[in-house]
């Protein structure tokens, strides 16, 4: 039921998205306790700010309340996808060739699940971090996850 929910509201506010420059980073269809949420992740170069959000709040609650996807009651949130931008798409991954990341695998790649550290390379079949001074080949089929990482 989530992938129908979040298909639909993505063919929802994707024309509006794109006619106003914004890109979609995720979207999310979750309970949590006994509630329903339905995230979107909105980003813009330059970065996003809270009216923005606003605003693509307010198109797509009058888009939701025409059609009236969702059954049930849920809460809508439009945000940044933050600092530790997650990276979905292997374009996402392109651009974070150069920048700080966190990636986890589904099992061990050189006895590590986990890799925090510089992205060096992506070529649409292996993500190559630098963790310390050793590079990690990590096929993209074994990515679990993979964010932007704050370095402290």
């Amino acid at each position: 039921m989530s992938t129908k929910v979040t298909t639909i509201v993505e063919e929802m506010a994707r024309p509006y998205l794109d006619a106003h420059g914004f890109e979609l980073v995720d979207i999310e269809y979750v309970k949590e306790g006994g509630n329903w949420f339905l995230r979107l992740f909105v980003d813009k170069e330059g970065g996003i700010d809270i009216d923005e959000c606003g605003r693509i709040s307010e198109y797509l609650s009058a888009k939701l309340d025409e059609s009236d996807p969702i059954a049930g009651a849920y809460f809508l949130e439009v945000s940044s996808p933050g600092a530790e931008r997650p990276l979905k798409k292997p374009d996402d991954v392109r651009k974070a060739v150069g920048k700080h990341v966190f990636v986890t695998t589904y099992e061990p790649v050189n006895g590590l699940k986990e890799f925090e550290g510089t992205l060096e390379s992506f070529d649409g079949d292996t993500v190559v971090v630098r963790v310390g001074g050793r590079s990690h080949a990590i096929p993209y089929a074994k990515v679990a996850s993979a964010r932007l990482a704050i370095v402290f």
